[in-house]
């Protein structure tokens, strides 16, 4: 076996241009419509978590000291605790937004690769 072969067909299989089909294109129409809906999910229940120990850091004296503190930290974990809670609504709303935008492409794209393969 040819070793030296191999390797530069791997090579040459590296640096040629890839043609890509519609099965790959619609993966990517797919990605593209859920893509930001979940960037924003995660980001945003990160925060959110992030506020509520905060608060509830503050709530208990680990942060700071005395009734202040600890009013002003059940307040800041109640924003908290509230962002989490929309998270999941706002994330299905702009799921759906973002999968009617691509709806047309998608349906499209879907009914030729069916029609291909009958």
């Amino acid at each position: 076996m040819n070793t030296d072969k191999i390797y530069a067909e791997a090579i040459v299989n590296e640096y040629s241009k890839k043609s890509t089909t519609k099965v790959m294109q619609l993966k990517k129409l797919d990605r593209a419509a859920k893509r930001p809906a979940r960037i924003f999910t995660y980001t945003f229940g990160i925060i959110c978590a992030l506020i509520a120990g905060t608060g509830m850091s503050l709530a208990m004296g680990v942060i700071g000291g005395g009734a202040a503190f600890t009013a002003l930290g059940i307040v800041v974990g109640i924003i908290g605790f509230a962002g989490t809670a929309v998270n999941y609504p706002i994330y299905k709303r702009i799921l759906q937004s973002n999968k009617d935008k691509y709806a047309g492409d998608i349906i499209r794209l879907a009914t030729e690769i069916a029609g291909d393969e009958n």
